[in-house]
């Protein structure tokens, strides 16, 4: 069967092909980027094919005449990307596979006999497969991780625009990435709902919530009035300290209870480390966080008599994780992928290539896809968080953009 992506007749779209992937974690606003890109390509007079599972699909594809590679990759339609672009998650798929640092079992058959190490980089076949595919036009969308991988592809040569996502909203070099809104969103709802089983109670409410390194979507809930306190990565937290402002709230509270923010990556003061689920590493050398909430609860658990005469409080604990990031995108992660498709077919069409479609201070705009290799961005403790207090600090909020403590970008782009 002939492939349904590669085309050996050269009957091509006069533009040539734009290559679409989605990499990392899905968040809800994954498939309208992907109708945006593919209905704008389409219209411009390009053909655009879908990578599937993020880098993992270059990777596999079996660069032959007559190999069917439809697991690996397929023609996009108008037709195709409207039924997915109203829905969450992402219909190409997805997976955290970096081909620079390929694990020997991950490597595809037709590679072995020139891949056998433990770790292989195999972008010589990245490439290779691109060229097969007849893609002359990269757009990849994902985090820091999927998009340090895309600026890699960016320095051999690769025509590449990137579209930053997130849960955590931490990509360097734009004040948003697809997905944290419906993340907050999904946090204040369903953190209101918890509300009645800790009322009901009289107990400590401990909700965990994303953030490896930055705080953003524990910080942003609590300053819209879903938490009483909020503990982030940013700042190591004295859990003696968390239990007295928490037992503070709940006896000041009609319902006699009190609710904490926790973000996946906060540690507590004198630890050495972040609570991680197990030893085991992804291909970007992260292990998967779980578990600070659990500690909290124990501790608060543990504490509660010290600061409430004797009388202890039982706890709900829960972590969120993906119920934040599933089912359909909120009404800005629908706008933005939008315009970030718009945006990116735009550097395209202009050759303004290797950069990183961004907000900025309110406005769309780009930077250097470089920008990637700064690490993630952070919130400014001094200026938004009160470390004593442990929740946001509240201050003027003139001249912030809308989302308060995401500037600072454009300075640097």
């Amino acid at each position: 069967m002939q492939s349904p992506v590669h085309d050996p007749t050269g009957s091509r779209s006069r533009r040539g092909t734009i290559g679409i992937l989605t990499g990392g974690g899905d968040v809800p606003g994954l498939n309208p980027a992907i109708r945006a890109v593919t209905i704008r390509a389409l219209r411009e007079d390009y053909r655009v094919i879908g990578i599937r599972r993020g880098w993992a699909g270059l990777v596999d594809t079996v660069p032959e005449p007559g190999v069917d590679n439809r697991a690996n990759a397929e023609t996009l339609s108008e037709a195709v990307v409207n039924r997915a672009g109203r829905t969450g998650g992402t219909f190409l798929h997805t997976s955290r596979t970096k081909p620079s640092a390929l694990p020997g079992s991950a490597v595809p058959a037709h590679l072995r006999d020139r891949y056998a190490a433990e770790v292989n980089d195999v972008t010589p076949e990245v490439l290779r497969h691109l060229e097969f595919l007849e893609v002359d036009h990269l757009i990849a969308i994902g985090g820091d991780d999927t998009l340090s991988y895309a600026e890699r592809l960016h320095r051999e040569g690769v025509s590449v625009v990137a579209i930053p996502k997130t849960m955590d909203n931490d990509v360097p070099g734009t004040d948003y990435c697809i997905g944290f809104s419906t993340c907050v969103t999904r946090t204040i709802e369903l953190t209101h709902r918890l509300r009645t089983t800790a009322g009901s109670h009289e107990r400590y409410l401990v909700l965990e919530v994303f953030g490896r390194y930055a705080g953003f979507s524990a910080l942003l809930p609590t300053m819209a009035g879903a938490a009483d306190r909020c503990v982030i990565p940013e700042h190591p937290f004295e859990m003696e300290r968390l239990a007295e402002l928490l037992t503070y709230d709940r006896n000041r509270h009609p319902s006699k209870y009190s609710v904490v923010l926790v973000s996946e990556g906060a540690t507590m003061a004198g630890e050495d480390d972040r609570t991680f689920r197990s030893s085991e590493s992804d291909q970007y050398g992260h292990r998967k966080l779980g578990g600070i909430g659990d500690k909290v609860s124990r501790s608060l658990k543990r504490l509660a008599p010290t600061y409430n005469q004797g009388r202890g409080i039982n706890v709900v604990n829960q972590r969120l994780g993906y119920l934040v990031r599933s089912g359909d995108p909120d009404a800005m992660d629908s706008i933005v992928p939008m315009a970030f498709g718009n945006l990116a077919l735009d550097l395209i069409q202009s050759g303004d290539t290797g950069r990183l479609v961004s907000v900025l201070d309110g406005s769309y705009d780009s930077v250097p896809l470089e920008r990637i290799a700064e690490g993630a961005k952070t919130v400014d403790v001094e200026r938004f968080y009160n470390v004593d207090r442990l929740r946001p600090r509240y201050t003027s909020f003139a001249d912030l953009p809308v989302l308060i403590m995401t500037s600072g970008n454009r300075a640097q782009g």
